[in-house]
């Protein structure tokens, strides 16, 4: 059974995008960027918005019953290769061993001009969480 993730605020609901989606005991997560409560790209740079999109990722996995320990599985797109030491910066920082399976892509743009980081996740749901 699919169970819709729901975070408040949900900045996805406009576009018809769900935050994340549990199936069973994986949870699924949508691309999070460096974007506030109000959807804005936070200022500050790289390192500022990486932090913002793992508070985001991190919200969104709790509402689905999990954690950035659980996760499993993570892709990471950034729109300039030469972040990739940040991007490892902020992995240690958020992530513990065992390090979830990464890719990391450098692509030509995300959804905001402004946005230079989003990363999405697959985890693993604790018994009894909710969606």
């Amino acid at each position: 059974m699919l169970q819709r993730i729901v975070t408040s605020p949900d900045n996805y609901e406009p576009f018809l995008l769900s935050q994340g989606i549990r199936v069973g005991d994986l949870v699924f997560i949508s691309g999070q960027a460096g974007a506030d409560d109000r959807g804005k790209i936070v200022d500050g740079g790289f390192r500022a918005q990486g932090d913002q999109a793992f508070a985001n990722l991190r919200r969104a996995l709790e509402a689905g019953g999990s954690s950035l320990e659980d996760v499993v599985k993570v892709t990471i797109f950034v729109t300039d290769m030469s972040h990739f030491d940040d991007v490892v910066a902020l992995r240690r920082t958020y992530f513990t061993p065992p390090y979830p399976a990464d890719t990391i892509a450098e692509i030509k743009a995300l959804y905001d001009p402004a946005a230079m980081i989003e990363i999405e996740a697959i985890a693993v749901a604790r018994r009894g969480g909710s969606a």
